[in-house]
């Protein structure tokens, strides 16, 4: 394998980053194109930046970042984290024992990596599920976990997210939900209601997945758990400092619904052209995309590597010959290697689809040029 544990993957991060540093230096940012749907933002004024002190800024922007936050998420009260992954962690060292039981319902496996490395930390029992029909809650069950949009943007029927939530509340367990991309995708594009006004004791939201935000985490729900959840965040230092404090406060007032709606649109027309030289992408909510499986089927030739692998030299190669930037190249370990080409973000605005849809066709042409040389994809991936 090429890429083969979490050393590799942070190698290959920084490989990524020195492609994209070197493009923005010698080509301009023009000439990059953040497909992720991750791609965030840092929206400031220039006398917001001067309150950003290491006292004056929380008191002046988590006080206002509580309403805009609400509005967004609901619940009673919400706390601004460094990452999603830090709130999934200080939930899960608030609220879940030794040798408890954590169950989680999901749309579509794997979970997020963070919410097993979390309950391994604290020594839970973690269990995860995508058939509903197998989902129970067992005794000495501390923490039900729904996930609302999984990392690949599949989205949980509304009907079995209150039904989850009803059988814990039946048994007096309280309820986290992981909506990094589903407190925008599932409320907009599908129209479902938002996680705490479901009835979830709390749930967090990236703020950089489908919003202008940075990144970071947002997570709301009932007052009294915020409170002593937010202990945890003190004592391990997981909160969000005061820029991204202010960056998510101004990307949620920015955010617009709109561009979530159009690339619901335009992502059809991007599927039919793709369709003309490949059989394997699937559409996603707000775009297209191939998992490492498919791209496999699509190759369909002779080689030695792994389905990731080819994911990731597919992803790399899209990155340095035309600057385009898919989730595999800069994502953290244990993140899916499906690659997405989402139409959210502004980047995606500027691209005419005819000219993307060729981009994907020459880019899949070199991969089939190099997979039977190990070494020089092995160079793709880690060499800039």
């Amino acid at each position: 394998m090429i890429v083969d544990n979490s050393l590799d993957e942070v190698k290959k991060r920084e490989n990524a980053l020195s492609i994209i540093k070197e493009i923005v230096e010698n080509k301009g940012r023009s000439s990059l194109y953040d497909l992720t749907g991750l791609s965030g933002g840092f929206i400031a004024n220039s006398s917001e930046l001067s309150l950003l002190e290491t006292y004056v800024g929380p008191a002046i922007f988590e006080e206002a970042l509580q309403e805009v936050g609400i509005q967004h998420m609901g619940g009673e009260k919400v706390l601004p984290l460094n990452r999603t992954s830090s709130g999934i962690l200080a939930t899960i060292l608030t609220l879940v024992g030794k040798d408890t039981n954590v169950v989680h319902y999901l749309a579509e496996l794997p979970a997020h990596p963070s919410i097993p490395r979390s309950c391994k930390l604290v020594g839970a029992n973690y269990s995860e599920t995508d058939i509903f029909d197998e989902f129970s809650i067992p005794e000495n069950t501390s923490l039900v976990v729904i996930t609302g949009s999984t990392m690949d943007h599949k989205v949980i029927d509304e009907d079995e997210f209150k039904k989850v939530i009803e059988m814990a509340h039946d048994r007096d367990i309280p309820v986290l939900v992981d909506d990094a991309s589903g407190a925008r995708l599932r409320t907009v594009v599908f129209n479902q209601a938002k996680a705490c006004d479901l009835g979830a004791d709390i749930a967090i939201t990236s703020t950089d997945k489908l919003m202008p935000g940075p990144r970071g985490g947002l997570m709301a729900g009932r007052e009294e758990l915020i409170d002593d959840i937010k202990v945890k965040v003190n004592q391990f230092g997981l909160e969000a400092q005061p820029p991204a404090v202010l960056a998510m406060l101004n990307g949620i007032k920015n955010f617009k619904e709109d561009n979530l709606i159009k690339s619901f649109t335009r992502k059809d027309e991007l599927f039919d052209l793709l369709n003309e030289n490949f059989n394997n992408f699937k559409k996603s909510p707000t775009g297209v995309m191939i998992s490492p499986e498919n791209l496999a089927k699509e190759v369909n030739t002779s080689h030695n590597l792994s389905d990731n692998d080819l994911a990731f030299v597919f992803s790399f190669i899209l990155l340095k010959n035309h600057g385009i930037i898919t989730i595999p190249p800069v994502s953290m370990p244990g993140a899916s290697t499906t690659i997405r080409f989402d139409l959210s973000t502004s980047d995606a605005f500027n691209l005419d689809l005819n000219d993307l849809n060729k981009k994907i066709v020459s880019s899949f042409v070199e991969l089939l040029d190099v997979i039977t040389n190990e070494e020089k994809c092995r160079e793709i991936v880690f060499s800039s």
